[in-house]
C-alpha cells in the first residue's frame, strides 16, 4: 500500500538574502527531487547517489534516496540508507517514518511499529506515520489500533486519500462491509486513480455478494495498476462465486505470478480447482496456503474436504481436527466435528 511523501531539501540556504546555496549537493538533491516527483525513481536515485558523493553525511539524501528504493520494491537498500540518515541526524522524524514503511513493506511489522512510535514521538503530527503505523497494525490483524491510527491521519489531513483507504481495508477485516465502502469511496473522490481504494472495495463488495459490482471495481484496479496482485485475488474471488472457475484460476495464478507469497490466493485457487473436481491440484495449493500461514483454519477445512473426496479419510480428520484447533468460528469448528464423525463411520 504506497503513499509518495513530498519529498524535500534538507539543508537551508543561511538566510533569505542569499542568492543561492553554495552546497552542491543541494543541487542534485533538487534535481533528485524534481526525478521523484515524476517517478522516474532510477534517475532519482542517480541524483541522490551525486549529493552523498559530494556530501557523505547528507542525512536528507540519503532520506530521500532510500525514499525512493522503497518506491522500487528494493527494501534491503531502502533500510540500509535510511539506517545512514538516521545515523546523521538521530531527530529525523521522515527518516523514521520512511524506515518503518519499508520496514512493513517487508513483512516485518514489529521494528516498522517501533521506528513510527519514534516518529511520531518526534513529530506528533507527522500524518503519514499515523497512516504508515496503522497500516502496520492492520497487517497484524490489530484493527482497532489501526483504526484509531488511521482516524488520526484523517484528522490531520481530511484529504488523505490512502488513509481513507487503509481504514475501509480495516473495516473490511473487521466485515464492516458498509463502513468500509463508505470510506472507499471517499478515497475514490480524492484520488480518482487509487488503484487500492477500488481493490479494496471490490473486495467488500464481494463479501456483500454484489459480485458484478466486485468485478467492475476490481477491472478498474488492475487497469490502474496491472502489478496489484491482491486486485487479481479479489477478482478471482469474485469469478469463483459467480462459478466462473477458470477465469478465477486465471486471475489467482496471476495473483501468485506477482506475489509468490500471497496465502489467500493458493487457498482461493484451490477451492477453484475443488469445485472443478481436481482434488490433487486443489490439496497442492491448500498445502502451499499452510507452509505460508500454517494458523490458517480455513486452508486445512478446505484441503480436508478435499482428501474427504479422495477418500484419504485418516488425513481429512488430521485436518479438520486441525480447524477444532485453530478456529475462532462456532459454525465452522462445529461443521469440523459434525465432517469427522460423518469420516469416522466410513
Amino acid at each position: 500500500m504506497r503513499h509518495r511523501l513530498k519529498i524535500t531539501a534538507l539543508i537551508i540556504c543561511a538566510t533569505l538574502l542569499m542568492v543561492g546555496c553554495a552546497n552542491p549537493a543541494l543541487e542534485h538533491l533538487n534535481q533528485g527531487n524534481s526525478y521523484s516527483d515524476q517517478e522516474q525513481w532510477d534517475e532519482a536515485i542517480i541524483e541522490y547517489s551525486k549529493a552523498i558523493e559530494l556530501d557523505p553525511d547528507y542525512a536528507g539524501a540519503y532520506n530521500n534516496r532510500g525514499l525512493a528504493y522503497t518506491e522500487k520494491g528494493q527494501y534491503d537498500l531502502a533500510i540500509a540508507d535510511l539506517d545512514k540518515a538516521i545515523e546523521f541526524d538521530p531527530d529525523y522524524a521522515g527518516a523514521y517514518n520512511n524506515r518503518g514503511r519499508a520496514y512493513t513493506e517487508k513483512g516485518q511489522y514489529d521494528l516498522a511499529i517501533a521506528d513510527l512510535d519514534r516518529a511520531i514521538e518526534l513529530d506528533p503530527e507527522l500524518t503519514g506515520a499515523y497512516n504508515n503505523r496503522g497500516l502496520a497494525y492492520l497487517n497484524k490483524g490489530q484493527y482497532d489500533l489501526a483504526i484509531a491510527d488511521l482516524d488520526k491521519a484523517i484528522e490531520l489531513d481530511p484529504e488523505y486519500a490512502l488513509a481513507y483507504s487503509n481504514r475501509g481495508g480495516a473495516y473490511n477485516e473487521k466485515r464492516q462491509y458498509d463502513l468500509a465502502i463508505a470510506d472507499l469511496d471517499k478515497a475514490i473522490e480524492l484520488d480518482p486513480e487509487l488503484a487500492l481504494a477500488y481493490s479494496n472495495r471490490g473486495g467488500a463488495y464481494n463479501e456483500k455478494r454484489q459480485y458484478d459490482l466486485a468485478i467492475a471495481d476490481l477491472d478498474k484496479a488492475i487497469e490502474l495498476d496491472p502489478d496489484l496482485a491482491p486486485a487479481y485475488n479479489n477478482r478471482g474471488g469474485a469469478y469463483n462465486e459467480k462459478r466462473q472457475y477458470d477465469l478465477a484460476i486465471t486471475d489467482f495464478s496471476k495473483a501468485i505470478e506477482l506475489n509468490p507469497d500471497l496465502a489467500a490466493a493458493y487457498n482461493n485457487r484451490g477451492a477453484a480447482y475443488y469445485f472443478k473436481e481436481q482434488y490433487d491440484l486443489a490439496i497442492t495449493d491448500f498445502s502451499k496456503t499452510i507452509e505460508l500461514d500454517p494458523d490458517l483454519a480455513l486452508a486445512y477445512n478446505n484441503r480436508g474436504y478435499a482428501y474427504a473426496e479422495k477418500e484419504q479419510y485418516d488425513l481429512a480428520i488430521a485436518d479438520f481436527n486441525k480447524v477444532i484447533e485453530l478456529s475462532s468460528d462456532p459454525a465452522q469448528i462445529e461443521a469440523a466435528k459434525q465432517a469427522i464423525e460423518e469420516l469416522e463411520g466410513k
